[in-house]
């Protein structure tokens, strides 16, 4: 890493009991932050390792894109032996987090406020579908489901239509998000109070508070909100349009000033003093026979064409872009949205995690760890166990270790 400062959380372990996405991806967050995350896999590893879709040397891509910056240990929790070697991680760490149901870490030993109890500087952080508490609490959750329950995909899409997930796994990443910012809160009141938190993230809650000023509306309105399609419910000129070529931009006139520059650019001078459109509630009234007039004017040009147009004169306009194109527009911006992950001989591109700290260089992007990678150096190195103790667990499958691993029982 180069630059004068190190790393925000170097020094911080967090010890990560987490699978899939939700917890997987806010603990990518944190070893990209610098914090020593050790990913706690059971012998069979992640399910995530094994997900249908592309690969790269025959694990899923799905894996890869929320497990850079982490050592992998594999351990059987279900054994005395593997709850053990689990209980002396959580004694030298700063942070654990989970995302099973909740109870299921208490069944197998690991009740967070015993454990709390006996390290109080720990913060120990759990993610699940509905909350810790609450006659949810037992149901499984995914991303759709949470997504669905919330009133997220009834605003996505178009009226008439199918309800829609979003294309995105919000309802797990915003969880994720959500963790970090609990942990980071509860490592800041460590400083001054010299004791961890308890944590608990719910998905549900998670997607409730997405809502935003939806919310809101629906509270005060007593009205459920439509699909919100290509637009929004309270600016006129904040939509998506299309160009005579067939190209989809979006315009996002909001003030007055990029209203009056929308009509100087289409030419529409005379919108302005339209009585219908003379401020942003009336434009609001009168949105279907605006967005008539302003769609004939955008079949005489080609989509990029206006959007040079409208940015040229300050009215805030894009095209819609696929991913592939938006991946490939970053790609060239050369502004670290992207992030190549080596291991010296398989490397893959990602996207970074979007946080700058002046001063500090860039953290290297470590490769997603082989399932049980770093399960003897940690045992042997940090945990202290000796060479016999290891060969045993490897043994009686308490722990476990790639099978292409240099290091082999017997060996010192």
């Amino acid at each position: 890493m180069s630059g004068s400062q190190r790393p925000p959380l170097e020094g911080i372990r967090v010890i990560d009991l987490t699978t899939f996405l939700s917890g997987p991806s806010a603990t990518q967050l944190l070893g990209d932050l610098g914090a020593d995350v050790i990913k706690v896999e059971s012998l069979g590893g992640d399910s995530s390792r094994s997900i249908a879709g592309p690969e790269i040397d025959n694990v899923s891509a799905y894996f890869l894109a929320n497990n850079r910056n982490k050592r992998s240990i594999a351990i059987n929790l279900k054994t005395p032996e593997g709850l053990a070697v689990a209980k002396r991680l959580i004694a030298g760490a700063d942070v654990v987090i989970e995302n099973f149901r909740p109870g299921v870490t208490t069944r197998l030993g690991l009740d967070p406020e015993a454990i709390s109890e006996l390290h109080p500087k720990l913060v120990w952080a759990s993610i699940s579908g509905f909350g810790q508490d609450g006659p949810g609490r037992d149901r499984p959750a995914y991303d759709m489901v949470v997504q669905a329950l919330s009133g997220v995909m009834s605003l996505t899409g178009h009226p008439g239509a199918p309800a829609a997930r979003l294309g995105i796994p919000a309802g797990d990443v915003v969880a994720g998000l959500y963790a970090v910012i609990g942990i980071l809160a509860a490592l800041a009141d460590r400083g001054t109070s010299g004791r961890g938190r308890i944590v608990d993230v719910s998905m549900l809650q998670g997607q409730l508070a997405m809502l935003s000023y939806q919310a809101l509306y629906t509270v005060i309105s007593g009205t459920a909100p439509e699909p919100q399609g290509a637009g929004h419910d309270s600016i006129a000129t904040y939509r998506s349009f299309r160009g005579g070529d067939g190209r989809e931009f979006v315009v996002t006139a909001n003030t007055p000033r990029m209203w009056e520059g929308l009509c100087r650019v289409l030419g529409l001078e005379e919108l302005i003093a339209d009585a219908r459109f003379g401020n942003a509630a009336s434009r609001l009234r009168n949105k279907e026979a605006l967005w008539a007039l302003l769609e004939a004017r955008f079949e005489e040009r080609s989509a990029a064409k206006w959007v040079d147009l409208l940015t040229a004169d300050s009215v805030p306009a894009a095209l819609i872009k696929n991913v592939l194109e938006a991946l490939n527009e970053a790609r060239a911006s050369n502004n670290g949205a992207l992030v190549t992950v080596t291991d010296g001989s398989s490397s893959f591109e990602n996207v970074a995690t979007p946080i700058r700290f002046g001063n500090t260089g860039t953290i290297a992007a470590g490769y997603p760890p082989e399932l049980g990678a770093d399960t003897v150096s940690i045992l042997r190195e940090e945990l202290g166990y000796s060479e016999c103790d290891v060969e045993k667990l490897l043994a009686e499958n308490v722990i476990g270790q790639p099978e292409r691993t240099t290091w082999q029982p017997g060996e010192p």
